[in-house]
């Protein structure tokens, strides 16, 4: 391999790679890096890079040999040659560097003492094999929560990488995570091990778990839950969606349910178990029940403050429904609907009442699947209002909703996989 004809880096720290963009020898970018893999070697002998994890849209992992990186530059790793689409499933004997070595507690040889590995760096030799030859540690410092010296060691001295640690921590692996989006968090978690993916679930807070548990497949997300404590999961699912707490909900059992209803605020628990009793293919079990919801005297200027949150889905602030009290779905009856174009065309002062579709026809929650999109699809609408036989407005169901149900169970995951596959 010829990595240095491309490169004056003869070490580099693999946290520190990851996210880096991967080109072609024609500078298009392909991917980004997200782990290398290894394979522990007798002796304590320094372990072997195999490989690059590169992440490849649509957020599909697949494995680059270290044979076909010509270059590792900072801000940037070339590859040539073809690639091996296939999704990366690790081997026997073979580790993802960043997800299970980051937060190991390790033993210095010499002394005996405690450390936690932060980095590992791996060289180029002189036969153009890449080793993790480089360790960087942190020692543990006095008092609770104190961080202690960090140094860099070689491998060499260093003990218990292949010793399983019950309760591994995170700190390292989230530093390497912390931008990704929340659907490209589910995918990272997808591919670790479940010990690994519990241990990344408790560090994140709720909010973000949330996020996660939304974007991740049904198996995944039922596994994931079951592990958390009762209170921790009742605490995020109050974070999710309605609608998405709801369908988990209906996955894990009746009585694993109840129990985490019992366990949430009594608000949130009730407007999740109102959609839990509607089919999951109809509105009903899709559409979400906090959409903005404002009376005809609010003004322009409340309408766009509440459009302009950061936690309302794009789909939701298209549009903001007008309603009778009460505000909190099921509310008064609907009057109507004020897009988010007229609202920027319109003064600050101008009241909703002046300015609603009177003309917009809300669906029932008994409508299938294929009459909400074909409704959307009709009117070029993002979200549809939802309500009862007293026109009460009930929830929304945006675009996204329907997508989720219209796309095949596993989407999150392969779309296709190549029958045929190099050799690493």
């Amino acid at each position: 391999m010829n990595t240095s004809k491309g490169s004056n880096l003869n070490r580099v720290f693999l946290a520190r790679l990851a996210g880096t963009a991967v080109f072609d020898p024609n500078g298009d970018q392909l991917g980004k890096v997200r782990d290398a893999v290894a394979t522990l070697r007798s002796n304590n002998q320094p372990p072997r890079i195999l490989g690059f994890i590169v992440e490849v849209p649509p957020r599909k992992r697949i494995f680059i040999p270290i044979t076909r990186v010509t270059s590792i530059d900072n801000g940037h790793v070339i590859i040539t040659g073809l690639l091996n689409m296939r999704r990366f499933e690790p081997r026997t004997n073979e580790i993802s560097v960043l997800s299970e070595m980051l937060d190991r507690s390790v033993t210095l040889i010499e002394t005996n003492e405690k450390v936690t590995v932060e980095d590992v760096g791996m060289e180029l030799s002189k036969t153009g094999d890449w080793f993790i030859e480089k360790v960087h540690v942190m020692r543990r410092g006095i008092g609770l929560r104190r961080r202690g010296a960090s140094s860099t060691l070689t491998w060499g001295e260093i003990s218990g990488f292949t010793i399983n640690e019950t309760n591994q921590g995170v700190s390292n692996l989230l530093g390497t995570l912390s931008n990704l989006r929340a659907a490209d968090l589910a995918s990272v978690l997808h591919d670790l091990t479940i010990k690994r993916r519990v241990e990344v679930a408790r560090a994140l807070d709720d909010e973000r778990l949330a996020d996660v548990l939304e974007e991740m497949n049904e198996a995944s997300r039922v596994e994931l839950l079951a592990e958390l404590e009762g209170e921790r999961a009742a605490d995020v699912l109050e974070e999710m969606d309605p609608d998405d707490a709801a369908d988990l909900l209906r996955e894990v059992g009746q009585e694993k349910a109840q129990a985490l209803l019992a366990l949430m605020e009594p608000e949130d628990a009730e407007g999740v178990q109102r959609l839990m009793h509607y089919e999951d293919y109809s509105a009903g079990g899709m559409m979400t029940t906090e959409p903005i919801v404002l009376t005809a005297d609010s003004t322009v200027a409340e309408a766009l403050s509440r459009v302009r949150l950061s936690e309302v889905a794009p789909g939701l602030a298209s549009q903001v429904f007008v309603c009778r009290q009460p505000l909190e779905t099921p509310t008064g009856r609907l009057m109507g609907v004020v897009y988010i174009q007229r609202l920027l065309r319109e003064p600050p002062a101008t009241l909703l009442g002046s300015i609603l579709d009177s003309d917009i026809a809300p669906l029932s929650a008994e409508t299938t699947l294929s009459e909400v999109s074909s409704y959307l699809a009709s009117y070029n609408l993002l979200a549809v209002p939802i309500v009862d036989a007293n026109e009460r407005l009930l929830g929304a169901v945006t675009v996204d909703d329907v997508l989720d149900h219209l796309l095949p169970e596993n989407w999150r995951q392969d779309e296709t996989k190549r029958k045929e596959s190099e050799s690493r």
